[in-house]
């Protein structure tokens, strides 16, 4: 939602910027009869179109001439945020704001989740009629209903699994699908003509802009450009005059000033270079602004810095301006400090999407410090003097990547597709990744079946390293033999048990387990010189799963820990999914007979967990995942049950 905590600080418009394009979408949802209940607006990353969203809810809720809120429910999507890169959460998201919003609608709501709590985890398509649609009819007539605004922001960043639960698929989901996907609910809800209209902002990605082209949209459909729309140069301009005279204020006068800091030539200057990029101005603006540096001085280097001013930098290379200024606060870090800095820069670009959210920025630059081997403090204080693209605490301003560490992600970018930023930096995230995913291999060393997992670094291991290999190129052989053995030594039941215990989700390693080069270890990549290592590394790490479920189906673990069943037990289902299709011996044995124990000494358990088991393994929006094994893990509670009798 526009408000949540995992936003705050939201990003909102500078005042006084980007009102044509606000007064365009306000105007256009003012009108008393709307000819298209959807708009899209679209533009490239940075040109500030979550401040815009942003903006337009905060305005619209505090409206005065209403007796209504207008403002029916907003979600914000966010390729780095593992609750809002998915449309898992959408429809409920919504519902839930439509009872807040449309207090009427609370009562239909709450019955249809009340009549089949299941619906929660139903596909999105149902949830939007059980939900959304079927409400809305029970209110009888709505033409006298007025329109309420739903808000999608960052369309583009839905990049992952579109499944309602919790499973990690072995392969990401198809993007394009996954956004097309959305767009085809909100054009459901259009087609049931309810009181509500559409707001869609999103990068103009081939595939939506297709989409919102094609007959069933472009009828309903108002497009907006937001880089068309209103004077960029004048929005910058507006911004950067106010932060710089903000600047000003805290410099002390310098001998022989003949005019107040930065002076009118050095503004316009400045206005030059950007552009019209809002994103160059603030990431400037952030750069200069550091108390502890030299205002001045930053930004005459910034301003010396090589510039052609004969290129079309906003249509022709919109970000080679931003690229060079990053490539300026590079150079701004001490020679001595560079080594390090490149080493940091690297295990975040390989990091910073395996923290959970709302994980503090200095507890997450404390995690990498411990796992590469580096004095605590040490990293956050090499990448100090970058302050301007790096978030080094979580009192900073808000930022738009919903990085831990990134205030854009355009930076990100810019390391990634820039290997060598400067002649004497070169950034290799595989490199970082490979050491990240070391220090998580030594972390797992430490956890036993007895003990307690409450080191920061080490559930952070116990969290990451599968999702770290699954990603692992080697860089040399000696890279991977060195991960391999690291692996063969930690105690890897204790670690699986610990993750079902703890709500871990080891999901992805049980797809295609005893698959001979499908399976997660190898990912059909050749390991020819290590194939003997690779065996042992394939039987340890089999022998750990099937121990793991040995021990989760013992009477006493279930005895001893209250088990939330409908999740945990989706570890068990997608597992005797694979013990069914390849019948490894002795693991099917073993699972049968544990599950005998199980009915012999906690029979309540083993129906629960049979109820449960049978309920994951036929649910319709998981066909494609468990396929037709069904009967054949449900026959495993027939053999169990035999076995007893």
């Amino acid at each position: 939602m526009h408000d949540s905590e995992e936003r705050y600080p939201p990003p909102l418009c500078h005042e006084g910027t980007r009102e044509v394009v606000i007064s365009r979408i306000e105007g256009w949802y003012g009108l008393e009869v709307l000819p298209k209940k959807i708009m899209w607006v679209h533009a490239p990353a940075g040109y500030g179109k979550t401040a815009v969203a942003g903006t337009v809810s905060k305005k619209m809720e505090s409206r005065t001439d209403l007796d209504f809120n207008p403002v029916g429910a907003t979600f914000f999507f966010s390729r780095t945020s593992q609750e809002r890169n998915s449309p898992a959460r959408f429809i409920i998201t919504l519902a839930y704001q439509f009872t807040i919003s449309i207090p009427e609608l609370a009562p239909h709501i709450e019955a249809a989740v009340k009549r089949n709590p299941m619906v929660l985890n139903k596909a999105l398509e149902a949830q939007v009629t059980k939900l959304i649609v079927e409400p809305f009819k029970s209110l009888g007539e709505l033409d006298n209903m007025p329109h309420r605004l739903v808000i999608i922001d960052g369309l583009d960043e839905c990049i992952n699994s579109d499944q309602e639960s919790r499973v990690e698929k072995q392969y990401a989901e198809d993007q394009e699908r996954v956004q097309v996907r959305i767009l085809d609910l909100i054009r459901t809800l259009h087609s049931h003509n309810l009181p509500l209209c559409f707001l869609i902002l999103s990068r103009p990605e081939p595939w939506i802009k297709q989409h919102i082209g094609s007959k069933s949209f472009q009828s309903i459909t108002e497009t907006l450009d937001l880089y068309q729309v209103g004077d960029h140069i004048k929005d910058v301009e507006t911004f950067v005059r106010a932060e710089l005279a903000r600047i000003a204020e805290h410099l002390d006068p310098q001998p022989g000033d003949d005019e107040e800091w930065p002076g009118e030539d050095t503004v316009k200057d400045f206005l030059q270079r950007t552009g019209g990029h809002m994103l160059y101005a603030a990431t400037v603006v952030r750069h200069i602004g550091d108390p502890y540096g030299d205002s001045r001085q930053r930004l005459q280097d910034i301003l010396r810095g090589e510039f052609n001013s004969s290129q079309d930098l906003t249509h022709s290379t919109p970000f080679s301006s931003l690229h060079e200024l990053y490539r300026q606060i590079l150079r701004s870090c001490p020679q001595a400090n560079r080594a390090t800095m490149v080493g940091v820069l690297e295990e975040l670009l390989a990091a910073t999407g395996e923290f959970r959210p709302r994980t503090k920025v200095q507890a997450a630059f404390n995690i990498l410090d411990r796992l590469c081997g580096r004095a605590p403090g040490r990293g956050i204080k090499a990448v100090r003097p970058l302050h301007a693209v790096i978030r080094l605490s979580g009192d900073d301003d808000g930022n738009s990547s919903n990085s831990p560490f990134f205030y854009h992600s355009s930076f990100a970018e810019f390391l990634r597709i820039t290997s060598q930023p400067l002649p004497d930096v070169t950034i290799n995230g595989q490199r970082g990744l490979s050491r990240v995913l070391a220090g998580c291999l030594k972390a797992l060393s430490a956890i036993t079946m007895d003990g307690q997992v409450c080191e920061e670094h080490v559930r952070f291991s116990m969290d990451c390293w599968l999702n770290l290999w699954s990603q692992l190129k080697p860089i040399t052989d000696a890279d991977l033999s060195s991960h391999s053995k690291a692996l063969l030594a930690a105690d890897l039941t204790a670690c699986f048990v610990h993750s079902v215990r703890l709500d871990h989700g080891f999901f992805r390693c049980l797809f295609n387990l005893y698959h001979p080069n499908r399976n997660f270890i190898v990912l059909n990549r050749p390991f020819p010189v290590f194939t003997p290592l690779i065996e042992d590394l394939l039987s340890h790490f089999r022998s750990s799963v099937d121990a793991c479920f040995q021990h989760v189906l013992d009477p006493e673990f279930f005895n001893s820990h209250r088990l939330d069943f409908y999740y945990k037990t989706l570890h068990l289902s997608l597992y005797m999914m694979e013990i069914s299709k390849h019948r490894p011996v002795p693991a099917f044995d073993n699972l049968v007979q544990a599950l005998s124990g199980l009915l012999e000494k906690r029979e309540t358990c083993f129906k629960k967990l049979e109820e449960s088991v049978e309920e994951w393994v036929y649910r319709r929006d998981l066909h494609s995942v468990f396929e037709d094994s069904g009967p054949a893990v449900m026959d495993m509670f027939k053999r169990a049950r035999q076995d007893v009798e």
